[in-house]
């Protein structure tokens, strides 16, 4: 099979006249994963960004960035730094599936990664690597001076505990805290204040300057918030979004300091949109409705898609009557979603174990109830649709000495970023989807 998707990658490259780059600048890469990021943050001039924007016009940027399915956080930073989708990577949802059928605990150890990561092959070819705050990375193995996401299971809202416990080498996160930021209250890191970002960006700055690791990964989740909060507009995702710029002045700053701007290329991307949402919808009802929801067979709902399980995933007779009932329902609930067929799915990389899934139209998301009203009213925002929307969208905009300037560039898709991360470190994901476009970089081979 990987020797099928290296021949599809070449024809590609040949068809469309698309070149790997013949060599690299710089010796030092950071990704920035803002949560939430869309293009328009970057596209649009009511946004405060103006240390991204700048990076855009003396780099490139994209119109956009198709994700994976379903579009949330975990899975895809997983494919970001993988390269594949969650049927290789086995990072399906944000958490496990329970054995009753409803949402379990979160993905956090990086074991359950099940494909090859760009830390493994930046360590593998000798260099450091850094991360902070990045889904799914306790217990790695292949990151130097790592500050996990993690937090406690019996009071979430600290995440100070755990992230002491796990963060390698030992002392890393103490000695931050005394260099970087200073005593940290439980709100100064956690979802519940912007002072989050700027905080994770203060101990990113802080491993640049003090170990200068050749790749630092980094994710700043308060944009995300804002958003759930309040849908796409509106004041409070505006200052979450020029927090998240803030942070990466610090991370810039960082560089200068440690003597390493000029050679360290930058790139800012994200996970997936939103659509803001008035209503939310629990498809749990319809199988109860026909007698067949229970711990097998149920509706597992990720915001704007649910996925559909069942025990036998060929037992075509009843997915047939579930398809029935989904098409035989009023226009007034039929036009709130559409259905997304197994090819589609695998087109996209969605979990091999499902059925179908259901992706939400414009207002409208999904939840887990099994018991209560079909259609409840909704605010905010939600993610997690089919990734075929401009909406669900993320970004891209990278900057440094080996890329060109000025350059506006189409669709890419997630895939791409962590190919293109990849080369730029002088390695390969030799099982990555994603493509390196030459009209992006300086130095290329014709």
């Amino acid at each position: 099979m990987k020797q099928l998707y290296k021949y599809i990658y070449f024809v590609l490259l040949t068809c469309f006249g698309l070149n790997l780059i013949a060599a690299q600048e710089a010796k030092h890469l950071v990704i920035i994963s803002i949560d939430g990021f869309r293009p328009d943050f970057y596209l649009q001039d009511q946004w405060p960004t103006p240390n991204i924007k700048d990076l855009a016009n003396n780099g490139i940027a994209s119109e956009g960035v198709n994700g994976i399915f379903p579009t949330v956080t975990y899975p895809s930073h997983t494919t970001l730094i993988t390269g594949v989708g969650p049927d290789e990577h086995g990072i399906y949802y944000n958490t496990k599936v329970s054995e009753e059928g409803t949402p379990g605990s979160w993905y956090y150890d990086f074991s359950s990664v099940k494909a090859e990561t760009l830390w493994e092959v930046a360590k593998n070819a000798g260099l450091k690597t850094a991360s902070v705050s990045w889904p799914i990375t306790v217990n790695a193995p292949f990151i130097d001076y790592n500050i996990p996401e993690i937090w406690s299971f019996d009071n979430p809202m600290d995440r100070r505990g755990a992230t002491q416990k796990y963060a390698t080498p030992k002392g890393l996160f103490e000695e931050a805290i005394a260099n970087a930021t200073g005593n940290l209250d439980v709100n100064d890191y956690n979802l519940s204040s912007l002072s989050m970002d700027q905080n994770l960006g203060r101990i990113a700055g802080y491993i640049i300057r003090t170990y200068t690791p050749n790749l630092l990964t980094i994710h700043l989740p308060n944009t995300d918030g804002a958003q759930h909060k309040n849908g796409r507009e509106g004041i409070e995702v505006q200052k979450a979004i020029a927090g998240a710029d803030q942070a990466v002045s610090t991370i810039i700053d960082a560089l200068k300091k440690a003597d390493i701007l000029e050679q360290t290329n930058i790139i800012i991307t994200g996970d997936h949109g939103f659509y803001t949402v008035h209503s939310s919808i629990a498809p749990n009802l319809w199988l109860k409705e026909l007698g067949l929801l229970d711990k097998d067979t149920f509706f597992l709902s990720t915001g704007g898609s649910a996925f559909l399980h069942m025990k036998d995933k060929n037992d075509k007779k009843t997915t047939d009557k579930i398809i029935k009932k989904l098409e035989s329902l009023p226009f007034s609930v039929k036009k709130s979603f559409r259905i997304i067929s197994r090819d589609e799915m695998t087109s996209r990389g969605a979990n091999p174990d499902a059925v179908l899934a259901l992706t939400a139209n414009d207002g409208f998301s999904f939840n887990n109830a099994r018991e209560g009203d079909l259609i409840k009213t909704a605010h905010g925002g939600k993610h997690g649709q089919y990734p075929d929307t401009k909406n669900i969208q993320t970004g891209f905009v990278a900057c440094g000495p080996d890329f060109k300037k000025g350059i506006v560039f189409p669709e890419i898709q997630m895939e791409d970023i962590s190919t293109l991360s990849a080369y730029l470190l002088g390695t390969a994901l030799e099982s990555s989807k994603g493509i390196v476009y030459k009209s992006m970089l300086k130095h290329t081979a014709d």
